[in-house]
């Protein structure tokens, strides 16, 4: 039950954050409304307790870097891999999708700022010649999959507060692109406060205390929260897909990826990719103590970044990319309330609008608080039987995450170009390509017709009249 305003208010002041409801009387009806609803979002208790950590103990500052070393990992059959292996976990995975024990998630709460583009970053257009929306592609590569294997997939997305809206709006304006509307549930993440240099919350109104969402990792916070977890157990679902949505390559649907994490009775497995080179900014797999875990790029020393082994090859070569699955009993651990599993919080120094003493809005030209977050590969070192398993670039990462250069649209653009050329060779289909593998002609595949290169060969080779590969092809 929501608490009065008497209540909240001693609360506050018992915290030392009297502050936010300094102008209360100054505000009508409908302001008091939208300062109590973000009063009622913020755990007073955990936010202290962040407080102390990360602004008054120095100590806790410092990062453990002792005893590190590069994460083992299961090799890709082109690097080396079993063969055998990689085919047994492949005909693990097609099973536990037929028994219908997966769901899909994605993090979605983005907006395409960083693009360009005024909407939700999933509702980026991005394929060569559709311009099929991120949302579209994974709805497809859905599709596809409960096609080949006659299963039912959920797909939970996680959005924000800024882009809830206007995600639940587009797809029902594009009926669901095919999939079924009460298979496509979205919730929104969680937020938190942001405070001051003295560990005071932020109003960025009269009205508004300064929140921000609590991080990718926060989305397991969500996933109880919203009640997705909950549906999952009652439909006999453990098995989570975890991706982010800024990266249309992504292999999500992947039997071989969901045969490996059952195989190691995995509570958290990770695809990880060999970094392009020492300093790539991803984050690295290690082991330390004995538990997998992620060093942020900005965090691995360079004498370990650079370091590297007989052959020359990189030591730290492991990439994390953010593509994971979850077992759903872990999840309900890690984002539940009062459980023994905890993430930790990790802070972030920004420029955040505030207000003056008389009320006037500040918009700080420094940074002047912290903004807190969580990381969902801290997760990892918590899981039982940890697992990392090896993909390849070209086949499962191509991120959109700038207008042009590295990780852009553009690149994006080329790097599928590329795949649809490779899945073509593979077929023996004759298409003229540069040295990188870009085709000489535009064209494109849809997911609903093939969702990696076996499946598009497999499709291919059964059609009776395949259509002339030119320029401006379309294969759906």
């Amino acid at each position: 039950m929501q608490k009065n305003v008497t209540e909240y208010k001693q609360i506050f002041e018992k915290a030392g954050q009297s502050h936010v409801f300094k102008f209360w009387d100054d505000l009508d009806n409908e302001r008091r409304e939208q300062l109590l609803e973000r009063v009622a979002q913020v755990d007073i208790d955990e936010l202290s307790s962040l407080c102390k950590i990360h602004l008054f103990n120095h100590e806790a500052q410092s990062l453990d870097l002792e005893g590190l070393s590069p994460a083992p990992y299961i090799p890709h059959p082109q690097n080396g891999g079993d063969q055998v292996q990689w085919h047994e976990a492949h005909a693990r995975g097609v099973e536990a999708l037929k028994a219908n024990r997966f769901a899909a998630f994605v993090v979605a709460g983005g907006q395409g700022t960083r693009l360009g583009f005024d909407g939700p970053k999933g509702t980026f257009p991005t394929t060569p010649i559709r311009k099929a929306t991120l949302f579209q592609v994974f709805a497809e590569k859905i599709v596809f999959a409960n096609q080949t294997y006659g299963c039912d997939i959920p797909w939970f997305i996680m959005t924000s507060e800024i882009n809830h809206s206007a995600t639940v709006a587009f797809f029902q304006e594009h009926n669901y692109f095919g999939l079924k509307p009460e298979r496509v549930i979205c919730f929104r993440q969680g937020l938190m406060p942001a405070v001051d240099l003295n560990g005071k919350i932020i109003m960025e109104d009269k009205h508004l205390i300064s929140m921000s969402p609590d991080g990718h990792g926060g989305s397991l916070r969500a996933l109880v929260r919203s009640g997705a977890v909950e549906q999952m157990e009652k439909e006999g679902r453990d098995i989570i897909s975890y991706f982010q949505v800024d990266n249309p390559l992504v292999k999500f649907i992947d039997p071989a990826f969901i045969g490996f994490h059952l195989s190691s009775g995995s509570q958290m497995s990770s695809k990880m990719l060999p970094k392009a080179n020492a300093k790539e900014k991803v984050g690295n797999f290690c082991v330390q103590r004995g538990k997998i875990c992620v060093i942020e790029y900005s965090d691995l020393p360079d004498v370990l970044a650079l370091e590297t082994d007989a052959s020359g090859k990189l030591r730290y070569i492991a990439a994390s990319v953010g593509i994971h699955i979850l077992d759903r009993k872990f999840v309900k651990e890690a984002g539940g309330s009062g459980t023994a599993l905890s993430l930790p919080f990790h802070r972030a120094h920004k420029k955040i609008q505030t207000i003056d003493a008389k009320g006037s809005i500040v918009k700080p030209s420094e940074p002047n608080g912290y903004k807190f977050e969580m990381f969902v590969f801290d997760a990892i070192p918590f899981a039982k039987n940890a697992v990392v398993v090896e993909t390849r670039r070209e086949d499962d990462f191509s991120p959109v995450k700038n207008a042009t250069g590295v990780d852009s649209a553009e690149s994006t653009h080329d790097d599928l170009l590329r795949e649809y050329a490779r899945w073509l060779k593979a077929a023996d289909v004759p298409i003229e390509t540069d040295a990188t593998g870009l085709p000489k002609i535009k064209l494109e595949i849809s997911q609903k017709f093939a969702s990696d290169q076996s499946s598009f060969v497999k499709r291919w080779k059964s059609l009776a009249n395949k259509p002339a590969i030119v320029d401006g092809l379309i294969i759906a």
